[in-house]
């Protein structure tokens, strides 16, 4: 399969370089005042926080808001102010716009609050401590007005300094790999591993105040002559912090071949700092975070416990973490023998699976370690520093993404080192081979066979976790002495919950964002609307759950769920090809998204971040030659070799990018602009064509449905945001559009040869039915809804309506109207709000009443449905719990867009 460069350049940019190209998505431009605009939709918007806290001790947050059309000009600016009228610093800038040049959404930035804000029209407040960053010198260097953070420009040193006054609080703040380059797969052997360093590609300031900093930092790990696993690093940066926030990405390229022990496996990978050690060795102080806000809180030489008691004020003070007084004060028969006091260096505490951590701790290299505790989940956040000043870290999601580890080590020296470690060195080394040998299926014959049994659709070669990525956030605060524990406390739950200020459904449902009418705040006000409510709370309950359960954690795994039930094992079919780990099939993703626009619910928010962080990067190709493609559901999330446009769909990334301003999700958006051009690698009608086919870059086969809508919703994207691609994708969009109106049969068509250069179908000669099951339940109805908002195309419009009408119709119908049917379909219930979306937009009584006929009584879940799990346990199962077998995730996901946009669009006209 020949390569293509500039589009496999691009994706790596993506990910681990020319991070230039991408400042433009974080609008750099002061915006000048404007006048507000004289329209109702123009109204203020009241903020408030996802979970209860405010800010706590978060460095800042981001929310993004929508904007009803012709709201706002450009270039408006807005105020943000509290409960009691006071204005708050805030930092604005456009994330998208509507096609006639007016705010769509915009970014607001702040570095304080703790309740309720409204936003509005007008004059923003600058921060009393403004961010700076200044870029002259060898390092760029960014002040908060509280702590001044130095960043390499080249080297192996990302960090160089973490200052808080004229105190140097933390250095040489780097990336370490370790590598393992072979595997044993038995308990004989000898373990080799290999260190490299993070080497700085390119430094980009993509912010620069005055309340939000953001510093991207791209790069390899190298050492001597290699250089590999491409990272990228943003730093963020609030006005007023004492803390910085990391968001840490790696994309995989090294080798690991199935059958084989040798190869690049990862034994570690973590970010480390060292930390200036000042005061007495009695007070220097480590806080290590356990279960829930539980603290080790210890001293690296303890004055509690001895058999010779210092006083109670000095033990009382050493645990509180404050200054001891002169030790000639205390009692001279613990003075004369302090040094007698073992002094302790080092703690490791190591989470290697999400059900139990261990703490240990020595006095330093070369002696043993003693247990310090243990317990099930800890919080990741650890501490080390003293009387004048010290360091708190933490790793977001450690459990959860295990296996993690913290380290602190000579902590009794001049200076201590902290690690922490994305993917544990105590763990087994990270394997990422395929699963299997391929049972013999080289031939798509044999591979269709493979496929009809286990529903994987194998292919050699194929199941490689080349180009994978995974996004991880860390927390880091310079304090300028060791916090109380109530201040600990609060950075312990920042790292947990990372803060998040949001807009309330009301305004996203009155901007008409992700859909004009698909979907409404939760309605109970009649005994059928409140069923669906309880149904959908039941769904998303149960995935909650079996999250939990199943134990659906890990570092490449947390995020995603599984797709069918083994009702005889009692599990779901973890190790059954198609039938594992779900990949967003059928777009559970969307289910999410839209449960929480129009809730507003945090955990249904948190359940979709976490998603999407997951879906995002580790099911979707980010380098080599199927950058810009997803992998199929499959055991491994990169094993099936159905490599599609659909999972790496932009919209399921659009959610929590417009939500949030996430500028990492922004990056996968903007890398799939070019992706059409991936058709020219690889067909994905390849096994089953008849007809012999060879891409051809001005006839390709592209398909209405699953690939069509992945591809114009990056490219309605990009033209939303003005990216730098904005003008091909805007005429991407339309040409695109204008070709599936003009075919003989519209979408029914099914695919147009596609020109690469031009970005047009050409115009089949001759009608053709070709409908597929699959082609709308991958975000095309929610896209189209989008589209038919934003572009007056009239004739694009009829061919989509007409679709709508026309999947759910009797084949009577459907080959009166095209000369034949559809064939064998399914997925009725799910296409049932095509059915409510087409009856809204053309008036159809009798398409409205289908759509509830569709929802009720075709496939999917009914009213008859058990609606409840039953228990299970041992022995039947491994771990006891619940289960509902009737649940698949395919129908969970239709079923939940279905009521959503049912319930919005034809709420007031059910049966």
């Amino acid at each position: 399969m020949s390569p293509i460069p500039r589009r496999s350049l691009l994706k790596a940019a993506a990910v681990a370089g020319a991070a230039a190209q991408f400042s433009w998505a974080l609008g750099a431009k002061d915006a000048q005042a404007a006048h507000r605009a004289e329209t109702a939709d123009a109204d203020p918007v009241t903020l408030d926080w996802l979970e209860d806290g405010g800010l706590g001790a978060a460095p800042g947050s981001t929310v993004g808001v929508p904007w009803p059309k012709g709201a706002y000009e450009a270039d408006q600016t807005f105020a943000l102010t509290d409960a009691d009228g006071k204005a708050v610093p805030v930092q604005t800038w456009p994330l998208a716009y509507w096609p006639d040049g007016s705010l769509k959404w915009t970014a607001h930035a702040v570095s304080s609050g703790s309740g309720k804000l409204t936003l509005a029209a007008g004059d923003a407040a600058a921060p009393d401590k403004k961010v700076t960053v200044d870029r002259s010198g060898g390092t760029v260097d960014v002040s908060t007005g509280v702590i001044t953070v130095k960043i390499g420009k080249d080297g192996s040193t990302l960090v160089k300094s973490v200052r808080r006054g004229s105190t140097e609080i933390a250095r040489n703040g780097r990336l370490v790999l370790i590598r393992q380059p072979e595997i044993d797969d038995e308990d004989q052997g000898t373990v080799r591993t290999e260190r490299f360093d993070g080497a700085i590609g390119e430094v980009t300031v993509e912010q620069d105040g005055p309340v939000r900093a953001v510093v991207r930092i791209d790069g390899k790990h190298r050492k001597g002559s290699r250089s590999w696993l491409p990272f990228s690093i943003r730093l963020y940066f609030y006005a007023g912090a004492d803390s910085f926030r990391m968001v840490h990405t790696i994309t995989y390229d090294g080798t690991q071949e199935p059958g084989k022990a040798s190869g690049d496996f990862i034994r570690g990978l973590g970010v480390r700092f060292s930390v200036p050690m000042r005061d007495a060795a009695y007070d220097r102080h480590i806080r290590i975070g356990g279960e829930g806000k539980g603290l080790l809180r210890e001293a690296v030489k303890g004055i509690t416990g001895l058999r010779r008691d210092p006083g109670a004020a000095v033990q009382a003070a050493q645990y509180a973490g404050r200054k001891l007084p002169d030790p000639a004060t205390w009692d001279q028969r613990v003075t004369t023998r302090l040094q007698y006091i073992p002094e302790w260096g080092d703690y490791t505490l190591a989470q290697l699976s999400a059900d139990g951590f261990t703490l240990r701790k020595r006095t330093k290299k070369g002696y043993g370690w003693i247990g310090a505790g243990g317990g099930k989940r800890a919080s990741g956040f650890g501490y080390v520093g003293g009387a004048s000043g010290g360091f708190s870290f933490g790793l977001r999601d450690f459990w959860e993404k295990h296996p993690a580890q913290l380290d602190i080590r000579d902590a009794h020296t001049d200076e201590a080192e902290v690690t922490l470690w994305l993917w544990s060195p105590e763990a087994q080394p990270m394997d990422l081979r395929f699963y299997h040998d391929g049972m013999g299926q080289d031939t798509y014959a044999k591979q269709l066979e493979g496929l009809n049994i286990t529903y994987e659709d194998y292919e050699p070669e194929f199941g490689t976790p080349y180009g994978i990525a995974r996004t991880s956030e860390l927390l880091f605060w310079a304090n300028e002495s060791t916090p109380s524990a109530d201040a600990l406390a609060q950075q312990v739950e920042a790292v947990r919950t990372l803060p998040q200020l949001v807009a309330p459904p009301r305004q996203l449902i009155k901007a008409k964002v992700f859909g004009p009418g698909l979907y409404s705040e939760p309605d109970r006000s009649t005994p059928a609307k409140a069923k669906i409510e309880d149904h959908l709370d039941f769904l998303f309950t149960y995935y909650k759950d079996q999250v939990e359960q199943r134990r659906w954690y890990g570092f490449w795994d947390y995020g995603d769920i599984m797709h069918t039930y083994d009702t005889v094992r009692h599990v779901w079919r973890y190790d059954i090809g198609g039938y594992a780990w779900d990949n967003s099939e059928l777009s559970p993703d969307l289910w999410l998204w839209y449960a929480y626009l129009r809730s507003g619910r945090a955990d249904i928010f948190r359940f979709a971040e976490a998603m999407t962080r997951h879906t995002g990067e580790v099911d979707v190709y980010h380098l080599g030659k199927w950058a810009g493609l997803g992998t199929r559901h499959g055991v491994q999330h990169y094993a099936d070799s159905a490599k599609q446009q659909r999972i790496a769909n932009t919209t399921y990334r659009r959610f929590y990018y417009f939500l949030t301003a996430d500028e990492r999700v922004g990056d996968l958006m903007h890398a799939n602009v070019d992706s059409d051009e991936t058709f020219l690698v690889l067909d994905p009608q390849r096994k089953v064509r008849t007809d012999p086919y060879t891409p051809d870059r001005h006839a390709l086969s592209i398909g209405f449905g699953t690939d069509w809508s992945g591809l114009v919703s990056a490219w309605l994207t990009e033209w939303e945001r003005k990216g730098p691609k904005w003008e091909k994708a805007k005429a991407r969009v339309l040409s695109t559009m204008e070709g599936i109106a003009a075919q003989p049969n519209g979408f029914v068509q099914g695919s147009g040869l596609y020109d690469l250069d031009t970005g047009r179908f050409a115009v089949a000669s001759t009608p053709v039915v070709s409908v597929s099951h699959l082609s709308a339940v991958f975000g095309l109805n929610e896209l189209c809804a989008e589209l038919i908002d934003l572009i007056d195309m009239p004739k694009f419009n009829d061919a989509y309506f007409d679709y709508c009408r026309y999947f759910n119709a009797t084949k009577a119908e459907q080959k009166a109207r095209y000369g034949s049917d559809f064939g064998t379909l399914l997925l009725f219930q799910g296409h049932s709000r095509l059915d409510a979306y087409a009856a809204v937009q053309t008036g159809d009584a009798a398409l409205a009443k289908r759509a509830w006929t569709k929802f009720y009584g075709s496939d999917g879940y009914t009213e008859s449905s058990p609606w409840k799990t039953e228990a299970v346990s041992g022995p039947m199962a491994l771990v006891a719990g619940s289960e509902a077998s009737w649940v698949s995730s395919n129908d969970t996901a239709l079923y939940g867009l279905a009521a959503i946009e049912n319930l919005a669009l034809l709420g007031d006209k059910m049966p």
